[in-house]
Parts: C-alpha cells; structure tokens; sequence
C-alpha cells in the first residue's frame, strides 16, 4: 500500500495533538478535513496545508481517495459516524470513549467486522513513553507480581489551554446523561493504563461526589483484577483555587504500581504538577530514576498514530481495538453504576438483563465456594499444609535455583533448617552456608557454627517455596520459629526470594 490518506473529522483542539503524528509519518498524511465549523474548517485547512475540506463529513466519507479517518468528536457523535464511515469503506481511528453505551459499542464492531476494515479506538495514555516503560519493567518481572496500583488525578482552576466555553458545553450535557467529565470521560484514559499494567477488571466500588454539581470531584474508584491478588485505586480531586502548570489541559495524574518485589513511580502525564523524574523503579533495594524518557504528553499521541497506520499496512495490531475499547468502556459504566447504587458492580453484570440478581449470585457462589466462617479458622490455625510435606526436600534442595548473587552482596552467614517430620515424616536437617556471593546446601544436620535457626514443619515450609504461603504471615501464626540472630532471617528471605 502507498501513502495512506487520512481524513479528519473534528478540528477542535484535541486534534492539535492528533495532526503532528500523522504530519512525520512518512507513511500516510492528511488528506482532507472536516468541521462543523466553517471558521475551524478553513483555518485548519491553511494552518495544515490541507487538500481537500469538506463542511459535511459525510462527503468527506465519500471521497474515494480518503483510505482511513480519524474521528475526533463527541463520543454522542460517535455510532453515525463510524456505522457511515464502515460503510464507505474506511478504516478507523476513533477518540476515546468508543460511545455512551454497550448495545452502541456492539453496533460499531459489527459493522466495522463486516467492513473489513480496522477500528480501533485511540488512547494516547497506551503510548504515552514513560508508561510504555512501566509496562516493560512489569512485564520483565522487575517488580514480581503487579499487586496494587494507586492513580492519583487532579484538576484545577487555572491552567494548560484556554478553552472556549463552546468546547465544553457538550460535556457538560454527557455529565447530565451520567457520564461525568473526568471519571467516565477522561478516566477512560485511566482505566484503560489500569488494565494495561494489572490486567482485566472483575469489579469495582466507587465513590463520586461534586461540591459544585459540575465537576464530578470528590471522587474514590477502586477496583479488583480477574483471579489472584490484583488491586487497584483511584482519588480524583477538583482544586478550584489550584493552577495547575501543564502545556494542554488544566489537570493531572501520575501513578504507583507495587508489585511483591519493587515499585514503579511514574510522576508525569498530562501536566508537570510533580517535579523530578519522569519514572522512578524501586527494586527493594535501591531506586533507579529515568530521567530521559520523553515524557511530552504528545509523544502518546505520535505513538497512537504510529500504531494506527502500522495496523493499516498489517504490521503491527492496534493495541486497543474495538473490542478491548468496548471492555473500557464496560469498566467505565461499571465505575459509575457503582456510584449511583451506592453497591460493589461486577462488570460482567454490565451485559446482563438482571445486574442485580447477577450480582447477587456471584456473591452467594463465592460464599458457598469459601465462606467466610471457613476463611476466619483457616488465617487463626495457620492453615493445614501439610498435604505438602511429601514435597519439602525436593524444593529445599532447589534452594540454590532461587539464590541471587547480586541480592546477597557481602552477606555471610551460616544458617541451620530444621523441617518438623508430619504423620510418618521424620524431621530433616539442612545447613545453609552464603559467603563470597556464593551458597551451599548441605543435608543431615544443623552446622555447630549456624547463627540463625529456622524450625518449620515440612509443609508449611514447602507452601512457603510453592509460593502458597507468606513466610511472614507463618511467622506471625507461630508456624515458624527463629532461634538465634532473627535479623538475619530478613537476608535469608531477600537472598532466596521467600
């Protein structure tokens, strides 16, 4: 394919941002242009160098040259305007949020599947460099487990673009409709990185409050990944008598995602509220800044463009296609059911007839499932893991599989195992010798010299290597004893990765 041509429909002031990804692309450009706005159309058209402005989109559609279109309006807008636009034929890029609701979201797909034709929906936060990183520094186990994220947002009174009141006044109509300005519109940027880092969304409960009945602040969403032990907040606050230093919109937010290992920090976005670096990688032992990753919040947008055209010419896949969008834009209205019902929302509950009795069949299967009597006993007794015994030895002596040279520095200590024999298992014995950022595992017995002594039944102590059991939480329930320098047991967890 030669040169992609790309119309644009809505030349208001996002597409400032959208316009220079296309303008270095050497592989498509802006091909034509269209506004409801005859003054917007004409000065885009001399400022860009434009070819071809049309007054009505709907020409612009039907212009054979115009391979792909990037809609850039109101998300009320939105299902006309892609339903024509797969009809004419066209790929599309289209400004978050996809639309107001599922029944609409799935309209558009169907039609875009029987196009053939690519829509994805754009979200320059997926791009956005500095969260690119994090996302590498997760995905390369520099902080284990992605456990909990934390999003902090905040707009104020003054700051970034003047806007004209114009530009505002269909949002302020979306906030009336129940989808606020900031937590649906602007928090699909939000949940969209959420979901980026941590994964998909079972559930949320949120809090959402205005002190003006305009801005959708004070606001707490938190929320709870599908399987394991992922959680997630967010708090939005509006600082009327707050200037907020940013080159576009009068907010910002920056994030923290700990995981069972380290924490990532990325401190800017949209605006420069926070000084320092752009990342800061917390490995639990030191901290690592990057101050050299670009961190314009346009560079998101470049890189939403990049993505767009590579899908286009079939080399890449868009990071948010349709069907992901439409699992933001469930999540989105999960968020502000939950708000208006004052309850916990499954977001699966968002395709069902019956939310509530959804929601409340979920909730008396995971009661019969675990109760809660059941759950209580288990964390006062410690748990019976002695199921595991059988597997105590092997996984001791796979101890030096898990041993970290660059952990242990200049740590040297010669430390004693005593696994307690369960049922017809006889206690076993091991020493345990670091030195020289090297380790050795001897079985049979406790070394005279041992400076700490650790006593564990075989279970417990196996479910702790199975990564079933917190060796903190077995201390806490007296199933681990320390004899000897306990300090040192925090080595020996950090070194063997406990």
């Amino acid at each position: 394919m030669s040169t992609i041509n790309v119309g644009i429909i809505g030349c208001g002031r996002i597409a400032d941002l959208h316009f220079p990804g296309y303008k270095n692309n050497r592989d498509a450009r802006v091909y034509a242009i269209s506004d409801c706005d005859d003054q917007t159309t004409a000065r885009r058209k001399k400022e860009w160098k434009i070819e071809k402005a049309y007054a009505d989109y709907r020409d612009l559609l039907a212009d054979p040259r115009v391979d792909a279109v990037e809609i850039l309006t109101p998300q009320l807008l939105h299902e006309e305007m892609v339903l024509e636009a797969a009809r004419a034929g066209k790929h599309i890029a289209l400004q978050k949020p996809m639309t107001i609701d599922l029944p609409s979201a799935d309209r558009m797909i169907a039609a875009s599947v029987k196009s053939g034709k690519i829509l994805r929906i754009s979200d320059n936060y997926l791009f956005y460099p500095p969260i690119v990183l994090a996302k590498k520094m997760i995905d390369a186990g520099e902080i284990g487990d992605p456990n909990n994220m934390r999003i902090k947002l905040i707009s104020g009174g003054s700051g970034g673009w003047a806007i004209p009141p114009a530009a505002w006044e269909w949002r302020l109509k979306e906030s009336m409709d129940g989808r606020p300005i900031q937590t649906f519109d602007h928090g699909h940027h939000l949940w969209s990185v959420a979901s980026f880092l941590q994964g998909r969304v079972e559930r949320v409960t949120s809090w959402i409050d205005s002190v003006d009945g305009v801005i959708d602040s004070p606001a707490v969403i938190m929320w709870k990944c599908d399987g394991g032990t992922r959680y997630g907040s967010c708090d939005y606050a509006h600082a009327a008598g707050l200037h907020i230093p940013s080159k576009y919109y009068g907010n910002d937010e920056w994030f923290e995602i700990t995981g069972t290992r380290g924490m990532i920090l990325v401190h800017r976005c949209t605006g420069n509220v926070l000084g320092g670096p752009a990342v800061s990688l917390f490995n639990g032992r030191r901290w690592k800044h990057f101050s050299n990753v670009k961190s314009d919040w346009s560079e998101g947008f470049i890189g939403a463009t990049k993505n767009f055209i590579a899908a286009i010419k079939g080399t890449e896949k868009p990071l948010l296609s349709a069907e992901a969008g439409r699992e933001i834009l469930r999540l989105d209205l999960a968020i502000q059911r939950s708000a208006m019902r004052r309850r916990e929302v499954y977001v699966d509950e968002m395709d069902s007839m019956f939310p509530a009795l959804y929601s409340y069949g979920k909730k008396m299967a995971e009661i019969r499932a675990n109760p809660r009597r059941k759950k209580w006993f288990t964390f006062l007794s410690g748990g019976n893991y002695a199921g595991y015994a059988g597997q105590a030895v092997e996984l001791t002596e796979g101890l030096m599989n898990r041993f970290d040279a660059h952990r242990a520095g200049g740590w040297s200590a010669v430390i004693g195992l005593h696994l307690l024999g369960e049922g017809a298992r006889q206690d076993e014995l091991f020493g345990l010798e670091v030195r020289n950022g090297r380790a050795n595992l001897t079985r049979g017995k406790i070394p005279g010299e041992a400076i700490l002594v650790v006593k564990v039944p075989a279970g417990v102590w196996a479910a702790i290597l199975l990564g079933k059991k917190r060796i903190e939480m077995a201390l806490i329930q007296g199933k681990l004893k320390l004899e000897g320098k306990a300090e040192e047991g925090l080595k020996l967890r950090d070194v063997f990765k406990l």
